[in-house]
């Protein structure tokens, strides 16, 4: 399953960087591999959502271990430490060395562009435009998802660095049932039912 989320607040309005339990969860956008179907839920849905990721081998996402488990960890019974996560981001980041925007590496390895931006998502939810959020969510599952399929396939995606070269990056995708946790965090034990 490949999953991106967006929120109702922002850091600098939940309270920092470590607040990740404070944003809250407009819209959860999902690709299930299982039946080709894709999905979004609000935040009254989000046991649905639970009985879904745990019935799946694997979580697919960018930033996913450092920002999408993390704001959904409140809203879980399940401990997220137990869901199966593969964070490209991750991948991308230790070839390189330093973070690379989804923006970049969709863009120079499949040709795709991001519908917009997470800021967007936040003016929206202001605004009760939820349709516009989840548009955009699930936009950003299909990119993501073809992101992982290009390199599941080719072994490498590409992005291109500040001096402007186009760099191959190798990957190799695996899960990993590890999420990081934030300075250890105590939001992490705390859960919404």
């Amino acid at each position: 399953m490949v999953l991106d989320l967006e929120t109702k607040k922002s850091f600098q309005e939940a309270g920092g960087r470590n607040a990740h339990h404070l944003l809250g969860i407009s819209v959860v956008g999902v690709y299930a591999y299982r039946d080709d179907s894709w999905r979004t839920f609000e935040d009254h849905q989000l046991e649905e959502l639970e009985v879904l990721l745990k019935s799946v081998d694997r979580i697919i996402g960018f930033n996913i271990n450092d920002f999408d488990m993390h704001v959904l960890a409140p809203y879980m019974r399940t401990p997220i430490k137990e869901f199966p996560v593969l964070d490209l981001m991750g991948a991308v980041e230790k070839a390189l060395g330093f973070r690379m925007a989804l923006a970049n590496l969709v863009a120079h390895t499949i040709g795709a562009a991001k519908s917009a931006s997470g800021l967007d998502a936040l003016q929206w939810w202001k605004e009760g435009k939820i349709d516009l959020i989840k548009e955009y969510c699930l936009q950003d599952v299909r990119v993501t998802r073809d992101l992982y399929e290009f390199g599941k396939q080719h072994g490498h995606v590409f992005c291109k660095i500040r001096d402007g070269r186009m760099v191959k990056i190798p990957v190799a995708w695996k899960p990993s049932s590890v999420i990081k946790q934030h300075n250890n965090n105590p939001y992490v034990q705390q859960r919404i039912f």
